[in-house]
């Protein structure tokens, strides 16, 4: 039996659970189970909160199809509203994840804003860009990107064999006169999901091609509005990446494998 939580993050829902006695020890089936829309509980990803000296927590993350993955900027969000549910942190976090350390913290209006890495090696082609902001990305510049069938175009780039074997996420963009609006196909959940943190913070940096200076870019995505705040200090590289959008609780519950 065990006990779950249940947040979303923009429409990026995931599936908490507690794991800082190591209680749980879940295989790669049994995570795709519980992720289920129609078999399991249903959720882009689950986290396990582990326990680590140094830190008040480690985010570990899986993708809905069971594989440990790599940085999700609206888990990181998540995990932290959940840490603070479990009143180990108050306002502020500082966690360890796959890609390293991350600094979260509470704003005014009851956001999360988090500190994302540093993103080297932008490459910017005619139609696309190229980066990783803690997970690959392949940003797509398009009109009309409601009107795109993601699944389809999204599937078919995050399989080129350039990027194999893990393949990328791929993300559509178009400017709009308040910001971005952008629609996402995560790999690992193998569909287009509400939002995703790193996609809308690789949209944010590459809409600002070669330009230099501080930029905060407002991100509409199907599930909620995110913000992405940055410096670029050259034309490839950008620093002081913060990701800032809500974090709710949805549900909790026990479930039996």
């Amino acid at each position: 039996m065990i006990h779950f939580y249940k947040y979303q993050g923009a429409g990026n829902d995931f599936i908490l659970i507690d794991n800082r006695v190591q209680k749980t020890n879940l295989s790669t089936e049994q995570i795709a189970h519980l992720c289920h829309r129609r078999l399991g509980i249903g959720a882009d990803g689950l986290m396990l909160l582990e326990a680590t000296e140094g830190y008040h927590f480690r985010m570990v993350y899986y993708n809905a199809d069971g594989n440990e993955s790599t940085m999700c900027g609206n888990g990181g969000r998540c995990i932290t509203a959940f840490a603070r549910h479990l009143q180990l942190v108050n306002e502020q976090a500082f966690f360890i994840a796959i890609d390293g350390e991350h600094e979260s913290q509470f704003t005014t209006d009851n956001n999360i804003a988090l500190q994302m890495n540093d993103v080297k090696n932008i490459t910017h082609f005619d139609t696309h860009s190229l980066l990783n902001t803690g997970s690959p990305h392949y940003v797509v510049w398009a009109n009309h990107v409601a009107d795109i069938d993601v699944y389809t175009q999204g599937k078919a780039i995050r399989n080129k064999l350039e990027f194999a074997p893990k393949g990328i996420n791929v993300n559509f963009a178009e400017r709009t006169n308040d910001g971005l609006f952008v629609r996402t196909y995560e790999r690992g959940v193998e569909d287009e999901t509400l939002s995703c943190g790193t996609g809308v913070t690789a949209c944010a940096i590459a809409s600002t091609l070669d330009e230099i200076g501080d930029f905060s870019i407002n991100i509409q995505t199907p599930g909620g509005l995110l913000r992405v705040s940055f410096t670029k200090d050259s034309p490839n590289t950008a620093i002081n990446v913060v990701l800032t959008g809500p974090a709710k609780f949805v549900f909790e519950g026990d479930i039996s494998l």
